[in-house]
């Protein structure tokens, strides 16, 4: 109780006695949001009993020095200690997770079940709010999926790879350990690949998902360069041979990548590699500088030179099984593009590479990525329902929404039924808290299957 709106129950109406409060993205980067979050949010704050007399007398405390002044609401917060034994008296309507809603919809509301505690619906707006984080995460991994995707239907004999096309590398990019663990998690709603050990532990704690992702032994600079230059070509060795089977990933352009794939991995190591091939090994060569577009491109002609190539289905190079790329550098939403083009355009499939993120997936984000809010738009004053609403005229992009809303279907399209008008049969909208409890929970499986792409609806050819 030590961060958020503390002196709102002074500022009501007198007599009020319910406040509806509603999250939206309002518009932002993309046009359509994944819904993923929520569940981790009131399970690591809000289940069970959070409130204590001991944490009321803190936050009195804590904040009469905060303000000098003695505003907590100290009455509020004992009433739901001893006649609510510290569950909190809010209700929670929100879409399933995994969820893809066009943006300017509602995706959550908010309500007080109990009319003495009309203060603690919008008490609670900042922590709620946070969602923005893991649902703007989803969505610009979901995004990214579709351009992979695109370009494996388009040029590749399978799509089975995709969900390992985009890994996780944002660990020591994120912000702190709890953002990197939500975050990762966000991003594995669409993927399996992931380098960040606490995204799986939130999987497994709040989504009730046992292994969320998956990767391989990789080299980094460091355990290539303590070799020294002229040890590069012991230090590849080494990592095939400390890791005779299975996949391996070896950062090839410590000194010079285009030497390390002609000489070294199609030279001095060729049969090494090829052996290895035989049990059904891949090694995975990382580039890690330069433009990508151009490295990616000359980094899969020099080892199709050196290892041959076979024509693919629909026409395109693929490196033989046991060798692919991995681009790891300077990758986004904005960059995939311009690789898989320049890939498509010199005959190259797609499935010959992967990608990992760090930043870009993570951390190059905030709250107005997507223009999330979360506002009220109905309160009960004198035993009177009220429309509440803001319509600045300095920006109608910040426009609200008034009354009790509803998400409904009509004609195949999600839309937002205000001012209570909505038919209860269609919400979309489902109550997942109440009184302190959760009333539904998500498992990442269900949330993943829900976050599919479709390849026929959204992959349509573009110009």
């Amino acid at each position: 109780m030590v961060w958020l709106q503390v002196t709102h129950h002074k500022q009501y109406p007198p007599n009020t006695t319910h406040v509806y409060s509603y999250f939206e993205s309002r518009g932002g980067k993309f046009p359509t949001t994944v819904f993923f979050g929520l569940q981790y949010i009131l399970k690591r704050w809000l289940v069970g009993p959070v409130v204590t007399k001991e944490m009321v007398a803190e936050a009195k405390d804590v904040y009469k020095k905060h303000f000098g002044k003695e505003y907590f609401n100290e009455d509020g917060w004992n009433y739901i200690v001893e006649h609510h034994k510290g569950y909190l008296p809010l209700r929670v309507r929100a879409v399933p997770e995994g969820m893809v809603v066009p943006t300017k919809n509602v995706l959550f509301t908010v309500e007080n079940t109990d009319p003495k505690c009309y203060w603690l619906t919008n008490f609670f707006e900042t922590l709620l709010v946070q969602v923005w984080y893991p649902m703007t995460v989803a969505t610009n991994s979901r995004y990214q999926k579709e351009i992979i995707a695109k370009y494996l239907n388009e040029t590749a004999d399978s799509m089975v790879g995709l969900p390992f096309k985009l890994h996780d590398f944002g660990f020591r990019g994120a912000s702190s350990v709890e953002s990197a663990g939500i975050g990762d998690c966000a991003h594995l709603v669409n993927f399996v690949g992931t380098d960040t050990i606490a995204g799986l532990m939130v999987a497994r704690n709040y989504y009730n998902c046992d292994m969320a992702g998956f990767s391989i032994p990789a080299a980094e600079h460091s355990t290539i360069t303590t070799w020294g230059k002229d040890g590069e070509i012991e230090a590849f060795r080494n990592m095939l041979t400390q890791f005779p089977t299975g996949l391996v990933a070896c950062v090839s352009d410590s000194y010079d990548i285009w030497n390390a794939c002609e000489k070294v991995w199609g030279g001095e190591l060729k049969d090494l590699v090829v052996q290895r091939g035989a049990t059904g090994s891949t090694l995975v060569v990382r580039p890690d500088s330069g433009d990508p577009p151009e490295v990616v491109v000359k980094v899969l002609e020099i080892l199709g030179n050196k290892f041959g190539t076979t024509m693919n289905g629909k026409g395109y190079k693929m490196l033989p099984d046991y060798l692919r790329v991995i681009q790891g550098d300077g990758i986004s939403y904005e960059t995939l593009g311009d690789i898989l083009i320049n890939m498509k355009k010199h005959k190259w499939s797609a499935d010959n590479l992967t990608f990992g993120s760090g930043g870009a997936l993570l951390q190059k984000l905030n709250r107005d990525t997507q223009k999330c809010a979360f506002k009220c738009s109905s309160c009960i004053v004198n035993g009177k329902e009220v429309n509440v609403f803001k319509k600045p005229i300095t920006d109608p992009g910040k426009n609200s929404k008034k009354g009790r809303l509803s998400l409904e279907l009509q004609d195949g399209n999600f839309v937002t039924v205000q001012e209570g008008k909505g038919n209860p049969e269609k919400d979309q909208l489902v109550t997942v808290f109440e009184n302190g409890k959760l009333l539904k929970e998500y498992s990442l499986d269900e949330i993943r299957e829900r976050a599919q792409i479709d390849i026929v609806k959204e992959l349509k050819p573009k110009n």
